[in-house]
């Protein structure tokens, strides 16, 4: 059962396909922005992985963060979510990234349960 409270992690290592430079936003090899905050979503998943029913799903609405720190190619950055606030299908989170060296972002993040196929097909017949 999905509640307030339940946390979960996801992590990765910077290495040449995470970084700044690699995803474009940036022109330095440290771990992008944009990287973390997909890694963050998935440590989001992670936290109601199996919680869900048959043909459910969630996808990200929002997301505020602030990246404060640079973490460099071979550092361990872990992402924690931990679950806010349920307000009918809609999940809120509370998200952390560090590194070896400490909190490297923070933010909140917001997710929606959805039927998968009912939204695919709706993303589809606008083709």
């Amino acid at each position: 059962m999905i509640k307030i409270g339940l946390t979960a992690a996801a992590t990765t290592i910077v290495d040449s396909t995470n970084t700044a430079l690699n995803v474009g936003s940036g022109s330095l090899e440290v771990f992008g922005t944009p990287m973390m905050v997909a890694l963050m979503e998935k440590a989001a998943c992670n936290a109601i992985d199996g919680m869900l029913e048959e043909g459910q799903t969630t996808v990200g609405v929002s997301v505020s963060i602030a990246h404060t720190a640079a973490s460099a190619l071979g550092a361990v950055v872990e992402a924690i979510a931990t679950i806010t606030a349920i307000d009918g299908r809609k999940i809120c989170y509370e998200l952390v990234a560090s590194d070896n060296n400490g909190e490297i972002g923070r933010g909140t993040h917001e997710r929606f349960v959805i039927d998968a196929k009912k939204f695919l097909d709706r993303i589809n017949s606008k083709k």
